[in-house]
């Protein structure tokens, strides 16, 4: 669509993703947010920035998906009040993004139905915000009381089950608290930010190179995503920086081995969650030979700081090109049988059919992304959408289902593995050659770039703002997890307790990535 319909004139971004940046007031946010939503634009991120340093006030930022490619949307705030409308009530993914945006910069939604706070904890007090650029890095805060308000459902048989922040294994924190009648579940409220690490913070004080060592570890499981991202902002931000081909095509191929290993390990998960071990310990067996085999070939089991600004860090030979051909041909054997046995198992099938159901209408309202909104009928995928090198030539094919179940999950997971590995094959047997690395040019100051990236849990995003002498003015990083774990308080509605591991486990989301 032309972005003239929406009122506003908006300029095209460098970089290989078809993407605009506009500027318009916070008077106008609401409407244009309502015309935008009416036209079936998706919100993929929300943000604020501290711009007093080069004489304005603050900022929010917006970036939305259109058919033609990403709109960033920027809306000056003033100085002294920062508030904007809020448009939660359009985009309902945007609450949690509003109230994180206010803890971290001070802006303020305003009619936004919940001004709780999202990231702050106790961490630092009230009326401090650390995205602003006269907050000291360095400063360190007695940790307070929290007192944080949790929703009341009250009621004849209601109980109460908190569960967390810590908890009996080694994953992340995160609070989860259920009212139930019995076994079933009536409501859950979540809460976050037990992970916050001032990542977006650290962000201010490096380089555009220094940067993308960062955005490899916002989340372990998904350092080539976030990775390539970033290269993408800095791509982009620097106005002309174009990675070689030979680059273009190493890259897919980690972006491929990610996926690879992340839906391995979770369908061994959920084996195991429905008393399937065999299943868990045949697809951890098959990620654990990728995990040697991706650090013999790239010289790290996940695959860290192999994806840099302007191109890759390390080669394939040809002889380590036939190595990963020949085994990822065993694995794809291999997970066809075991697709097959949990196809036919009826206890996991029992299990996976109609739990933890999320239908195409809630998930499109939602904003439900990434295999789990592909898993409830949203038929988006930035490798399809918006195709890039190397990309283009490959006609990746979609997976999707509509039913939203846990077992529509797993089977698209299942399809995507396949295809994953059918990707990978096409693309090291027509690796180009050429170098694998090409140097940055030199940024301007205020130039905007913009990475956005299918990472294998859905779309991530990496929004970026050049500074002065090559720094970092504003890194805005976004994990899928922001849209898709509200969709989780829903999908678990009506189902058991004890089969929220299951349900939870089946859309697998991050903490860390989402507590920056």
């Amino acid at each position: 669509m032309a972005f003239e319909e929406l009122g506003i004139n908006a300029a095209p971004l460098p970089g290989a993703m078809p993407a605009f940046h506009a500027r318009i007031d916070a008077s106008e946010l609401h409407a244009m947010c309502e015309k935008a939503r009416s036209q079936k634009a998706r919100l993929v991120t929300l943000w604020g920035s501290d711009e007093t340093t080069r004489g304005g006030g603050y900022a929010l930022h917006l970036a939305l998906a259109f058919p033609s490619g990403l709109l960033w949307l920027s809306v000056p705030l003033d100085r002294g009040h920062p508030h904007y409308p809020g448009i939660a009530n359009i985009y309902p993914s945007a609450d949690r993004m509003q109230r994180a945006a206010y803890d971290l910069v001070g802006i303020h939604a305003q009619e936004n139905p919940d001004h709780r706070k999202w990231l702050r904890h106790g961490a630092w007090p009230g009326g401090v915000f650390p995205l602003r650029k006269d907050f000291d890095i360095a400063n360190c805060f007695p940790p307070a009381e929290d007192h944080y308000p949790f929703i009341k459902v009250e009621g004849e048989g209601v109980h109460e089950i908190p569960v967390g922040p810590v908890h009996a294994g080694t994953i992340e924190p995160g609070h989860f608290r259920f009212t139930v009648v019995g076994e079933k579940i009536l409501r859950l409220e979540e809460r976050f930010g037990y992970k916050h690490k001032g990542i977006e913070k650290r962000f201010e004080t490096m380089t555009l190179e220094e940067g993308a060592r960062l955005a490899g570890r916002i989340s372990g499981d998904s350092t080539v995503a976030y990775a390539w991202a970033y290269a993408m902002a800095v791509e982009g931000a620097t106005g002309g920086t174009e990675p070689p081909r030979r680059a273009l095509a190493l890259r897919g191929i980690l972006l491929e081995l990610e996926r690879v290993a992340n839906h391995l390990g979770d369908i061994g998960y959920l084996g195991n969650d429905v008393a399937l071990s065999f299943g868990f310990f045949q697809f951890w067996r098959l990620k654990e030979d990728l995990l040697r085999l991706n650090s013999q070939l790239f010289g790290h089991r996940y695959l860290m700081d192999m994806i840099v600004p302007g191109g890759v860090a390390r080669d394939l030979s040809k002889r380590e090109a036939d190595l990963l051909l020949d085994r990822l041909e065993k694995v794809r054997g291999e997970v066809a049988t075991l697709k097959s046995i949990y196809d036919e198992h009826a206890g996991a099938q029992d299990r996976f059919i109609m739990t933890g159901q999320v239908l195409p209408e809630l998930a499109e309202k939602m904003g439900l992304t990434g295999f789990a909104g592909r898993a409830s009928g949203i038929r988006h995928d930035l490798r399809v959408d918006y195709s890039i090198p190397p990309y283009q030539q490959l006609k990746v094919q979609l997976a999707s289902h509509t039913r939203g179940d846990v077992a529509a999950r797993v089977s698209v997971r299942f399809d995507e593995l396949a295809e994953s590995i059918r990707l990978i094959q096409a693309l090291v047997q027509q690796l180009p050659s050429g170098d694998i690395r090409v140097p940055l040019v030199d940024a301007v100051s205020g130039r905007c770039g913009v990475g956005w990236v299918e990472g294998w849990r859905g779309e991530i995003l990496i929004a970026l703002e050049a500074g002065e002498n090559h720094r970092i003015h504003r890194c805005h990083a976004h994990d899928p997890s922001w849209q898709n774990w509200p969709a989780l308080q829903h999908a678990v509605i009506g189902n058991i307790v004890p089969d929220f591991p299951l349900i939870n486990k089946s859309f697998n989301l991050s903490y860390s990535g989402h507590d920056l």
